[in-house]
């Protein structure tokens, strides 16, 4: 086996970060490859410099074939967000991390951060992220150009986060750094340099949700209310989901968002996907997202057109067809993952049996649950009960090869 390459990470503070070993391994080194930044840093460098640029997988093609002595620069820890983690699959390396920009910035804050939730929206879309975060005490996040201070702090106003300070954390360990707290309003009429990290941290209670949230609790139609899966029938649908974390869900009828919505909540680390073809359910939908702090992709259509540009899903709530069933089922029976859920709510005995027919002609099997349920309803100095309307719910799941 050849020689394994050295990822080493390095600070802002360039050479001066490093022990005197890595950087003895740096000089002796006939290719040293990092970004344009890290590569500075080394003026004098004797050998070959590679950029790393957008693209590893060309990178990765190139260093398979090298056979020259290679060292790889990378900030900070190359196992938190960085390269550090694809390269080691790919290719046979040590690993030498230097503090991480996290870390450092925890440091400056003087605050323990092994409890602290982190994520990142450097290079990627901050899709989702309020959900990700709603209800955590110190949240860690990476950023990019794009997805600065600013722009995170715009973000998460607009779903009502004013529970948060901010500390940012700027130019780590070079001789521009600058850290501080802000408020998020401050934050978005800031200027910070681009090397930053965001440290949120909760000052305030803000609102909280458990599964099963209160029907009056949602915008909706008027003056046509009720138009909801109710609050019961909706625990037990999304109980029948067995929504994971990560779960990518579709909600397919979405109307006022409720079933999207809590789907979001628990599957805060996946993503959801909702179309509805009334455009003034639509309206009602987004101050619901809002409210509710759920950031989930939503289209104004009729299914079973736009569920294609859906990612696959590992489950699948069907609340209304509008006389498209067959058509509905073929692609969501198609796209389902292994081991994911279908679940179809019905009002009436002939949906009840066209659907099952349909799942079954599909190769899916099926379990029905009746729910037949009454609420409490004060009557002078007395309680009764009012029914709610009866709603099978089908639940489906891909026939396993005997």
């Amino acid at each position: 086996m050849s020689e394994a390459m050295k990822v080493i990470g390095i600070g802002d503070e360039g050479k001066e970060s490093l022990l005197p070993i890595y950087e003895k391994w740096i000089n002796e080194s006939e290719v040293l490859v990092g970004g344009e930044r890290q590569l500075a840093f080394f003026p004098d460098f004797d050998g070959e410099k590679v950029v790393v640029k957008e693209g590893l997988t060309a990178l990765v093609a190139r260093l398979k074939k090298e056979t020259r002595q290679t060292v790889i620069l990378a900030s900070g820890d190359p196992l938190f967000y960085g390269l550090g983690g694809y390269l080691a699959k790919k290719l046979n390396v040590e690993i030498y991390p230097y503090l991480s920009s996290v870390q450092l910035a925890f440091a400056r804050m003087g605050e323990r951060w092994h409890d602290a939730y982190m994520t990142s929206v450097h290079g990627r879309s901050m899709k989702g992220l309020v959900q990700r975060i709603d209800g955590k005490e110190k949240v860690a996040i990476l950023t990019d150009q794009e997805n600065h201070p600013g722009a995170i702090a715009r973000y998460l106003l607009t779903y009502g986060m004013k529970e948060y300070r901010a500390f940012v954390a700027e130019n780590l360990g070079s001789t521009s750094e600058r850290c501080g707290w802000w408020e998020l309003a401050e934050m978005v009429e800031t200027e910070f340099s681009q090397l930053n990290v965001v440290i949120l941290k909760k000052v305030s209670d803000g609102p909280r949700w458990g599964v099963g949230i209160a029907d009056a609790e949602f915008s909706q139609r008027k003056p046509d209310k009720g138009l909801i899966t109710k609050k019961e029938i909706r625990t037990l649908s999304l109980s029948s989901m067995n929504l994971k974390k990560e779960s990518i869900v579709w909600d397919i009828g979405t109307c006022t968002g409720a079933i999207a919505i809590e789907s979001a909540k628990l599957a805060c680390e996946g993503q959801v996907y909702a179309i509805e073809k009334n455009e003034p359910d639509l309206v009602n939908c987004y101050e619901n997202l809002q409210k509710f702090r759920t950031d989930i992709t939503v289209i104004h259509g009729k299914a079973p057109d736009g569920l294609e540009s859906f990612p696959r899903p590992d489950a699948v709530f069907i609340g209304g067809t509008a006389g498209g069933m067959e058509a509905i089922l073929d692609i969501c029976c198609h796209q389902l993952r292994e081991d994911g859920r279908i679940v179809l709510n019905a009002v009436t005995i002939e949906s009840l049996s066209k659907a099952v027919q349909a799942f079954k002609e599909r190769g899916f099997e099926t379990e029905i649950l009746l729910a037949q349920i009454s609420r409490s309803k004060p009557i002078l100095k007395m309680t009764r009960f009012d029914a709610l309307n009866p709603v099978y719910i089908i639940t489906a799941w891909r026939k396993k090869e005997e």
